[in-house]
């Protein structure tokens, strides 16, 4: 039985207050000072690449550090390393905030990833030890994988918003006092929930590596996230510079996909009850590959428009609910007790499968068009397809 999981009784809406907000702030920190970048240069006394190279260090710090979160999770517990984490990466944040040292900023911003990517394991591990053979699973994954995806979507809004009323610095001060926030409710009611057995011995990368279940649902997870990555590196150039939207139209019409996978979301359990975790995925990758088509349609016979470019993401923003449900489920079903290692690997190859292949469908393929997210939805979707049908 897991290790003090009778402890864990709160009511779904607790739980998600409670764990959802280690998730959005690793998440809003990748990208919320993108639109102050200009700016930081000359406040920091360096150059505009120095500035763009935080943003890319700290995705690739996320990634990596899990490799050493996950195992370190089911040795000493999920509690210390979600504590260490937050209580790193509010720290780090706000000396962000402080420092004028180009050098000094750019080792902050390693320590602020170090700490999120911390945060983020011991999150989905604890997820992974209290709710996967609960039905409540599947709503608190699917909400967890649509914050991923589009929290840093809109983190450059909310970036904009604070720093035009107080300047960038204020982007970090609320950045490290929300994760204290996060980490003081933690310290009161995050019980420990490794399995007692998890620390008994780590499974090895080979053994992970070798599952069919783990690649086929990590690539599912990957096709749902790289899906919504594509939809925002390319919405902005689609529907302003071609569409002719102004800023907050664009802005209004890009956060309705992200309603209706929060609104999704809700309704992701009974589906994945109805049709079982291989079922699940396979329907979410055919809601990507229709909407895909629609986009293709829209963009043959249609002008841009709202219609031809945001009314087919909200296609696809159903699969990535109905996937993200159960791809965490399906990827580390074969490692039970033992998942830190696995749930680190999951996240850090998703993290370069989108990084990787989603900016080489953005550059390969026209990016003020929909044929960059078509092509994506269509070709991961199709790859995800046959993994399945092989492990079948």
């Amino acid at each position: 039985m897991p290790f003090r999981n009778r402890d864990w009784t709160y009511p779904l809406p607790v739980a998600l207050l409670l764990l959802a907000p280690f998730d959005i702030l690793a998440s809003l920190a990748m990208d919320i000072y993108l639109p102050v970048v200009p700016e930081m240069p000359a406040a920091l006394g360096t150059s505009a690449t120095v500035i763009q190279l935080t943003l890319s260090l700290y995705m690739l710090m996320l990634g990596a550090g899990q490799l050493l979160f996950g195992p370190l999770s089911d040795r000493i517990g999920r509690r210390p390393v979600l504590l260490g984490g937050a209580l790193l990466f509010a720290g780090s944040s706000l000396i962000l905030a402080a420092t004028s040292s180009a050098p000094l900023f750019v080792v902050f911003r390693l320590l602020q990833a170090v700490g999120a990517s911390a945060a983020l394991v011991a999150t989905f591990a604890t997820v992974r030890d209290v709710y996967a053979a609960r039905p409540e699973g599947a709503v608190i994954y699917s909400l967890l994988g649509a914050i991923l995806s589009f929290v840093p979507a809109l983190g450059p809004i909310a970036g904009a918003l604070i720093a035009g009323h107080f300047g960038w610095r204020a982007i970090f001060m609320l950045l490290g006092a929300l994760m204290l926030t996060a980490m003081i409710a933690a310290l009161a009611r995050w019980h420990e929930t490794r399995p007692e057995t998890a620390a008994a011995g780590a499974i090895g990368i080979g053994t992970i590596l070798r599952s069919g279940a783990f690649w086929t649902y990590t690539v599912g997870f990957s096709a749902a996230m790289g899906s919504f990555f594509v939809f925002f590196s390319t919405a902005a150039r689609v529907l302003i510079e071609r569409a002719g939207f102004s800023q907050m139209a664009f802005s209004l019409s890009f956060a309705t996909s992200a309603m209706v996978m929060i609104v999704a979301a809700r309704f992701a359990g009974r589906f994945v009850k109805r049709w079982g975790t291989a079922g699940s995925l396979a329907r979410g990758m055919g809601l990507l590959i229709l909407g895909a088509m629609l986009l293709g349609f829209g963009e043959l016979c249609l002008a841009p428009s709202f219609v031809s470019f945001i009314l087919p993401m909200w296609i696809i923003s159903l699969g990535i609910v109905l996937t993200t449900a159960v791809t965490a489920n399906g990827a580390l079903a074969d490692f039970g007790d033992r998942a830190g290692m696995a749930v680190a690997l999951y996240f850090c190859i998703q993290s370069l499968i989108v990084a990787c292949a989603g900016t080489v469908f953005v550059l390969a393929l026209s990016g003020d068009t929909a044929w960059p997210l078509a092509g994506f939805c269509t070709v991961s979707a199709a790859v995800t397809l046959l993994a399945l049908r092989r492990l079948k």
